[in-house]
């Protein structure tokens, strides 16, 4: 037992020993650790600069005599708001490593650095020194950074102030083809209240001031209630068009509401150009997001529909920006400067007073019009009826006028030139264009149709194509035209064949996107680009089925009978060349289509023979489409068309439709109102 204890402790004194002498070894380990050397420390100090982590670079960088001398919100703090408000990106900071040399038995180093960056008014390039000492601190020795405010800004200096100063640029205008403003710079009332003012029985007063402002008497309180009111200060409450000089009279005469006149944008032609003009806005945060690296900012109004967003970039010019640094001896220093670029006037091809007659023509009612150059493809105009007052968004619209808008069952707020509808015998020239084109049949050829409803065959059941007239004689192109006759084009739809039919239709721009700045639904064929049955093909040839175009597509559509068979491409920009999108069919035919529209006008039994009026040769195409939930239905909605030209002075094609115009005089309805504009 006494020899097992004797190595027991033998055993024991070793370990000891060798632990004893492995902590010997990782303590000389530690004290040999290797100092970073400048490059190293520097490197590490850029990273987390890039990085913007301003806290660790004050905390774990900075030398003491920096720290003594500035403090965390002297320097991290500031960076983060600098870098913040100006909008610092894209920082760059290079130097050369120094050789061993430089830092080898040294206690301070300097570095020359390049440093680089972008703000909001440009970029700030500039050369500067780091300055490295070494210093002790937990018993190690490390290169610590002895920082200096002009590794922020060239130049800036403890106690300088650093200032930012913005001009704003000037927002281009949208003239119409005569230069007249569809959108302007002018002045508006600026209508407010004053509270000290404020006298009597007050809540009565601005009740009042609310009723004629269009507001509730809680916005006026809201606006009232805000941090920044005081009682002696002017607080805006709505802006109100120069015009309207009753109004403001009447508002101002309350105890405690006065006016002043300030710069708005401005849209003369109101509702009658709203959906082509739009309007512009603050922008939303949503918005930030995707134009941000544009150079928009929280403060930027955008273009929020219409001619002001498509050319919003153009508009908008590009605010000018100063930064710079105050010293404190009161000079200044410029570290950035970007000067204010004013936004571009766009000219369009709008005619605004034509604008402004289609719309007054088409006023009460709900629909689309949409007038061109037949002859050069410029845009005249494009109407959508009912509309709401551009000027009213400007003005400040309120919460319940904006409801009542998006409430109005005729749907004010909808764009309807942007959407597509069932064409109705409008689309029957095209039909009639490609029948002839693909040799299908010819412009003297005849159907003898009896009775007002027909089927192919027995496979239909009970669906029939129905038509107006029952003309049971002989019946050529022309007089099917005249009458248009559903039957004689559907017809002539199964004549053609599915698949020439769709090709021809695609001659004429369907299914694809007209090449047309604003952007506008495309037309259809149907919801796949084919036909799925026979009963569909022949719904296609007089404009239902699943047949959708918008209002401009069918306009240019007509183009082909007034130029060879070319079909335009629409103009919208001032100065645009005439271009032909497609080549429709023949010389020959569509000569021959123009001269059936014009006696579908001067025949006395066309369907509108209303616009065979003196003074002009008016030709077109009337065209009535029934809105169906389905074949099995008896009836629908109906909407009413027109396309018309003057043949004699080709200046001008007007396509209209009209929505509800059943037991209001279908399609001749829209004839009285585009009639008026060739008087």
């Amino acid at each position: 037992m006494e020899t097992c204890r004797c190595q027991g402790g033998d055993f024991l004194r070793k370990y000891v020993f060798i632990i004893g002498l492995l902590l010997g070894v990782l303590a000389a380990l530690a004290g040999c650790e290797k100092t970073p050397t400048p490059n190293e420390r520097l490197a590490d100090y850029v990273k987390a600069w890039k990085q913007e982590k301003f806290a660790e670079m004050y905390q774990s960088y900075l030398s003491a005599s920096a720290k003594k001398t500035y403090a965390k919100k002297d320097m991290a703090d500031r960076y983060k708001k600098v870098y913040g408000d100006l909008n610092v990106s894209d920082l760059n900071v290079s130097y050369q490593s120094l050789d061993k040399d430089a830092y080898k038995n040294k206690e301070k180093v300097t570095v020359p650095v390049k440093i680089s960056f972008q703000t909001s008014a440009g970029k700030v390039a500039y050369k500067d020194k780091v300055a490295l000492v070494k210093e002790k601190r937990d018993k190690k020795e490390n290169w610590y950074v002895n920082w200096k405010p002009d590794l922020i800004l060239p130049h800036l200096a403890k106690g300088d102030t650093i200032k930012v100063s913005d001009q704003n640029a000037v927002r281009g205008e949208i003239l119409d083809r005569n230069g007249k403003a569809l959108a302007k710079n002018g002045s508006v009332y600026q209508i407010g209240i004053i509270p000290e003012q404020l006298k009597g029985d007050k809540q009565a007063d601005i009740q009042k001031a609310a009723d004629l402002l269009g507001m509730s008497a809680d916005e006026i309180k809201q606006k009232l209630d805000e941090d920044w009111v005081q009682p002696h200060l002017f607080v805006p409450l709505k802006k109100v068009p120069m015009e309207k000089k009753d109004l403001v009279k009447k508002v101002t005469s309350i105890p405690g509401f006065s006016s002043q006149t300030v710069g708005a944008r401005v849209y003369p032609y109101g509702k009658a150009a709203a959906h082509l003009t739009g309007y512009i806005g603050a922008i939303t945060g949503e918005e930030l997001k995707k134009l941000q690296k544009k150079g928009y900012t929280a403060e930027s109004v955008i273009g929020k529909r219409g001619l002001e967003q498509l050319y919003d970039q153009k508009l908008r010019g590009q605010a000018g920006e100063k930064i710079y640094i105050e010293k404190q001896d009161g000079s200044t220093y410029t570290v950035a400067e970007q000067e204010v670029k004013n936004g571009e006037n766009i000219k369009v091809t709008i005619d605004a007073e034509l604008q402004q007659k289609i719309y007054n023509q088409m006023k009460g009612d709900a629909g689309t019009a949409a007038a061109i150059h037949p002859k050069t493809g410029d845009v005249l105009a494009l109407v959508s009826t009912p509309a709401f007052d551009p000027n009213d968004f400007i003005s400040g619209m309120s919460s319940s006028a904006y409801t009542k808008l998006e409430k109005d069952p005729d749907k004010p707020l909808i764009n309807r030139f942007a959407l597509t509808y069932a064409p109705g015998s409008t689309i029957k020239p095209v039909t009639a264009a490609i029948a002839l084109d693909t040799g299908t049949t010819t412009a003297a050829a005849t159907k003898t149709i009896t009775g007002t409803s027909w089927q192919k065959s027995a496979d239909w059941g009970s669906y029939k194509v129905t038509r107006v007239h029952a003309n049971n004689s002989p019946e050529n192109m022309e007089k099917a035209l005249v009458l248009s006759d559903n039957i004689f084009f559907a017809q002539t739809a199964l004549d053609i064949g599915a698949d020439k039919f769709a090709k021809g239709l695609k001659g004429f721009g369907f299914g694809e996107d007209i090449p047309f700045a604003y952007p506008l639904k495309a037309s259809q064929i149907s919801s796949t680009g084919k036909f799925s049955s026979d009963i569909q093909l022949a719904d296609t040839g007089y404009g239902q089925g699943q047949m959708q175009m918008n209002i401009l597509h069918l306009a240019i559509s007509y183009t082909p009978f007034l130029n060879s068979g070319d079909e335009l491409k629409p103009n919208l920009l001032a100065g645009e060349k005439t271009k032909v999108w497609k080549h429709a069919a023949s010389s020959k035919i569509t000569g021959e289509i123009s001269g059936m529209l014009r006696q579908v006008v001067a025949d006395p039994s066309g369907t509108a023979h209303a616009a065979n009026i003196s003074g002009a040769q008016l030709a077109g195409k009337t065209g009535t489409a029934e809105l169906k939930k389905s074949q099995k239905d008896q009836s629908g909605k109906e909407n009413g068309f027109f396309v018309v030209y003057d043949e004699k002075n080709p200046n001008m094609l007007v396509a209209m439709l009209i929505e509800n115009v059943k037991h209001r005089g279908g399609s001749g309805l829209v004839v009285n109102k585009a009639v008026n504009l060739f008087q």
